[in-house]
């Protein structure tokens, strides 16, 4: 049974998943809706003949529709989801929940209350190499947690292939926090529990529309200090970036890098793994359209939740404000 899908937001995002569902199967796409023409003639080139809507909303109430995933700018999610959950369809929601916490935490109660299928597209949430480290914490192999390091570093902020996304580049709704550390927010909730923020900061250009430039802040995870470091350039243009979520125990450590690579050490050098697997990003497209799968179909999944990502942006929004 393939489950039908309405696109409400046909940008980078938007056409990434587009692509991914008809490339893995078990999905229909019924139609999208954008507002930019030219996103929406890129979604008709992925998929030939992918019907454009007039508007979201006669999209989302189409009754062929059991799906709504959403990949707006963050500010308009809950507009969507809400609209989604009166016409009692599932929704598939890209990160951050939202950009205002009131905002977020009504739409939370709302999509519990209706009892709304509904998940949050964090990509690390189905990722092999965050298994991988979940069954070391689980065996003890790690020995005990003593730390997380957290590093970001971007050459330029929007990267080349999220450019068309301008808001990216705006502290209105983007950010490299938002964007990117989210994920790793989500990831230390999810291994250890509950975040609290000790200590933040968040530096930014002198006009008052640019995202942040630099943050770094000190964080709680059930007694596991967990450190974040984040800015923007420095390098020329063929300078690479540093994505690393570092996880030092007692007996070694676990080093997911470059997105969905996992590295582990116990004193003698790094180690790659799963290297058996191949292509990491596409297993984890697989994986996440999977468990999408078993979300619809009220089976056990590991999709985040809405409440989990109102979590996340409680974190996230709390250092951002710290200036």
């Amino acid at each position: 049974m393939k489950h039908t899908v309405a696109f409400i937001g046909l940008g980078v995002m938007g056409q990434r998943m587009l692509a991914n569902m008809y490339k893995i199967g078990g999905f229909e796409m019924i139609g999208g809706w954008d507002p930019n023409p030219d996103a929406c003639a890129d979604a008709r080139a992925l998929v030939p003949n992918f019907p454009i809507a007039d508007n979201p909303e006669s999209l989302i109430n189409a009754p062929n529709v059991d799906l709504v995933y959403i990949a707006c700018p963050p500010a308009h999610h809950k507009q969507y989801a809400t609209a989604a959950i009166t016409a009692g369809k599932a929704i598939y929601c890209e990160k951050p929940l939202g950009i205002d916490i009131e905002e977020s935490c009504a739409l939370v109660e709302a999509v519990e209350a209706a009892g709304t299928i509904h998940c949050v597209n964090f990509s690390l949430a189905t990722a092999a190499a965050v298994e991988y480290i979940e069954h070391g914490l689980k065996d003890g192999s790690i020995g005990n947690v003593l730390g997380v390091d957290v590093y970001l570093h971007f050459n330029k902020w929007p990267r080349d292939w999220q450019v068309p996304a301008a808001w990216l580049s705006e502290r209105a709704e983007g950010g490299f926090v938002r964007e990117t550390f989210s994920h790793y927010a989500y990831l230390a909730q999810r291994l250890f529990g509950p975040v609290t923020i000790k200590n933040a900061y968040s530096r930014y250009p002198d006009d008052d529309v640019s995202a942040e430039v630099q943050s770094m802040a000190a964080l709680d995870c059930n007694g596991i200090p967990i450190s974040f470091m984040g800015g923007v350039g420095g390098l020329n243009s063929s300078g690479a970036d540093r994505v690393e979520f570092t996880v030092w125990g007692s007996n070694g450590a676990y080093q997911l890098y470059d997105w969905c690579r996992i590295r582990t050490h116990t004193g003698k050098g790094w180690v790659e793994q799963l290297t058996e697997l191949g292509d990491l990003r596409e297993e984890g497209y697989r994986r996440a359209l999977s468990n999408v799968g078993k979300l619809m179909q009220g089976k056990t999944h590991v999709m985040p939740s809405f409440r989990d990502a109102l979590g996340v942006q409680q974190i996230v929004e709390g250092i951002l404000e710290r200036k």
